[in-house]
């Protein structure tokens, strides 16, 4: 495992390769641009919103940037999943993203440490519980808006194989699932990175690639780090391989 020394010599390890920070840092602009793009359209009545639509040159040039960002974000999943899909099967990366049954052993232990009852938090394992949980409701929402979100830019075409019922569901289902995958990200994933005691006053590791070592200690890690590296692509599992 390699690890640098920063200022007062606070050591760091590798968490993350380039192509998860780069992979990150795509979905973050493709979700401010769909939101900026997307909410107002929902509460067009609201002042703040019609001055987003005026601000982007009117309604149309608004939905353009949307589609435009929703078709990278499409993109964005398209490549992810059978990129995750392969390392698994061919490249011997770990599956540490799946949600087993220790993840809700320490959810329940930790309901019980917020209430008292137990004198520590639960430990982790390379993504936590919270980790999981935010992942996969971002995947499968991202996937259900992909999915109407081509419901309703190409209505016409849609209606040649499927009743028209299926256009207002459609909007129904994409603008509700937005509402709640932004206001998950705001305040739950925003809480985790930032206002949580554990990482406050700011996790950066995604954007550096670099996780404080005495936070992954608190994590079911061996000493040596050994299970950061396996997993992660361009983050070599032959540890006499340099990153």
């Amino acid at each position: 495992m390699e690890s640098v020394t920063i200022s007062g010599n606070e050591e760091q390890v590798r968490r993350f390769c380039a192509y998860r920070i780069i992979e990150h840092f795509a979905l973050i602009l493709l979700f401010g641009i769909l939101a900026c793009t997307g909410l107002p359209q929902k509460f067009y009545y609201l002042g703040v919103s019609q001055s987003i639509i005026v601000l982007l040159g009117g309604i149309d040039n608004m939905r353009f940037i949307h589609h435009i960002a929703g078709g990278l974000f499409t993109m964005l999943a398209l490549q992810h999943i059978p990129v995750n899909i392969a390392g698994v099967m061919f490249f011997k990366w770990q599956p540490s993203m799946l949600i087993t049954f220790k993840d809700a052993r320490d959810a329940f232990h930790n309901v019980r440490y917020y209430l008292g009852l137990s004198d520590n938090p639960a430990l982790g394992t390379r993504y936590s519980y919270k980790e999981k949980c935010i992942y996969w409701l971002v995947l499968m929402g991202g996937c259900q808006m992909i999915v109407t979100g081509f419901v309703l830019w190409f209505p016409v075409f849609v209606t040649k194989f499927l009743p028209g019922i299926f256009i207002p569901l459609s909007k129904t289902v994409h603008t509700s699932e937005a509402m709640l995958i932004f206001i998950l990200v705001i305040t739950w994933h925003i809480y985790d990175s930032v206002l949580s005691p554990d990482v406050f006053p700011f996790n950066g590791s995604i954007f550096t690639g670099y996780a404080k070592k005495k936070q992954m200690k608190m994590r079911e890690l061996s000493a040596t780090g050994e299970d950061i590296r396996a997993g992660e692509p361009g983050l070599l599992v032959d540890r006499n391989r340099p990153l």
